[in-house]
């Protein structure tokens, strides 16, 4: 059976690169935004029931994120039908993934809102990727299109980062790449290390 490891942090924490990081060390990892994106898209589970949920925003075959978001900042309510519509295929998603991997020492699971969620519950140990503010800062604003209105709306709706670190089992520190390197090769050689889960 897979140890599953929960990966979180927020945004700009070097997420991505982490996951990649875990990848390139052999270890399958399923990323919940992925899954949202083939939800989404043309023939994707999620496209009837959210089109009829929230009129006028299916494009080609698909859900037209823009739309989805204007609707959703126009009616915030309308986060909780999403949620509800969206949430169950995500889970199913993530399922079948593990399932397709339940060879694999170490299945990650990529999940920005993880703590946000509740589902660190689900997983067998969280690992939360960090930097100081000032990067964090630095490398969300050098986004295009990012502003710094933007960036704190979007920090309002994440936990704190010293909330994540003080729930999770491991800190990845993203400063630096061989800092974040070396943490991942740490966590991976001391999941492998400790006897298997019942």
């Amino acid at each position: 059976m897979s140890y599953l490891l929960g990966l979180t942090g927020g945004i700009g924490m070097g997420k991505s690169t982490a996951a990649q990081m875990f990848r390139d060390l052999g270890h399958p990892v399923w990323d919940a935004d992925a899954a949202v994106h083939r939800l989404y898209a043309a023939g994707g589970a999620a496209v009837g029931p959210v089109a009829a949920a929230f009129p006028g925003v299916l494009k080609d075959g698909g859900i037209d994120r823009a739309a989805l978001r204007a609707h959703l900042a126009a009616d915030p309510a309308g986060f909780q039908r999403l949620e509800a519509i969206v949430h169950p295929l995500v889970a199913r998603d993530r399922a079948a993934f593990i399932a397709g991997h339940a060879d694999a020492p170490i299945v990650v699971l990529d999940i920005p809102l993880l703590f946000e969620g509740g589902s660190e519950t689900q997983m067998d140990g969280v690992a939360v990727v960090s930097a100081p503010p000032e990067v964090q800062r630095a490398r969300v604003l050098a986004r295009p299109g990012m502003t710094e209105d933007s960036f704190r709306m979007i920090l309002s709706r994440q936990m704190s980062d010293a909330e994540k670190r003080k729930r999770a089992d491991w800190v990845i520190p993203s400063d630096t790449l061989e800092g974040a390197r070396a943490a991942i090769m740490d966590i991976c050689a001391k999941i492998v290390a400790e006897p298997p889960h019942a």
